[in-house]
């Protein structure tokens, strides 16, 4: 049996049980998928990180409880969190190879700053089971890799509430539920249909696509967003064009070992 180290980090928050927890593993080769999908059944989080440093580049990948993703903010937070607090590293600009080509973390104090390809969305024709799973229809329906339903105000966002039977029949990653915020620029829900997550706490991937859209909505580049979530989360947002800059504070949870 071997064991491996696994880090649990809250990600973007300053504080315990805030942010988006995710798992954090190490390791010095890869291991089979199925092996890596099965740790992150068990540790039953919305994403577990693996990670490979190759030199001064770290190989990453995401699972979910149930599949491999091609793009996740809040882990890709929550390892950077781990490579600069807790492995050594003495860089301030962490070098990540993804499914989604080449991420990069800089850290600025206590603040990490991840930088993403830009997802803008566009207008969609919403499936029957879209518009049947949710209790109150928005300004806009809009797609990138997820949909996105643009409300009037920030307590419509707050007070949606999704019919999964309805939207387990969508075909799609996620949903994201947004307006502009009461005391930042936008907020944001993100939920996953057919999935033990049902709602995300804070998604680091869906503001690639809601940065270029609230940019261009707010005709502002810098923002301030927060994922309205039970847990709740604040992201330091900027549109940089092509890519974008998704920030924000992690805190460490637990550290200890797995085995396989």
């Amino acid at each position: 049996m071997t064991s491996y180290p696994l880090y649990q980090v809250d990600a973007f928050t300053d504080h315990l049980f805030g942010g988006n927890p995710a798992a954090v593993c190490p390791l010095q080769q890869w291991l089979p998928a199925d092996t890596m999908q099965r740790l992150a059944n068990e540790n039953n989080l919305s994403e577990t990180a693996f990670f490979v440093q190759q030199g001064d580049i770290f190989q990453l990948r995401w699972f979910t409880p149930e599949v491999e993703i091609d793009l996740a903010g809040h882990p890709t937070l929550a390892t950077a969190f781990v490579i600069f607090n807790y492995l050594g590293y003495a860089k301030e600009v962490i070098h990540f190879e993804t499914k989604s080509g080449s991420l990069y973390v800089h850290k600025k104090g206590d603040i990490l700053e991840m930088n993403f390809p830009s997802r803008m969305p566009h207008h969609a024709n919403a499936p029957i089971a879209l518009i049947e799973g949710i209790n109150h229809q928005p300004q806009q329906i809009l797609k990138s890799r997820d949909y996105v339903l643009v409300y009037k105000n920030e307590d419509e966002v707050r007070n949606f509430k999704p019919d999964f039977e309805w939207l387990n029949k969508v075909d799609t990653l996620g949903i994201i539920v947004t307006s502009k915020g009461n005391d930042c620029d936008f907020v944001s829900r993100f939920f996953v249909p057919n999935s033990v997550i049902g709602e995300d706490p804070v998604t680091g991937s869906a503001h690639a696509t809601l940065i270029p859209y609230w940019s261009k909505e707010l005709n502002k580049t810098i923002l301030l967003a927060k994922q309205i979530s039970k847990r709740g989360g604040i992201l330091y947002c900027e549109d940089k064009g092509e890519r974008v800059n998704i920030a924000g504070k992690a805190v460490l949870y637990l550290k200890g070992e797995y085995y396989s």
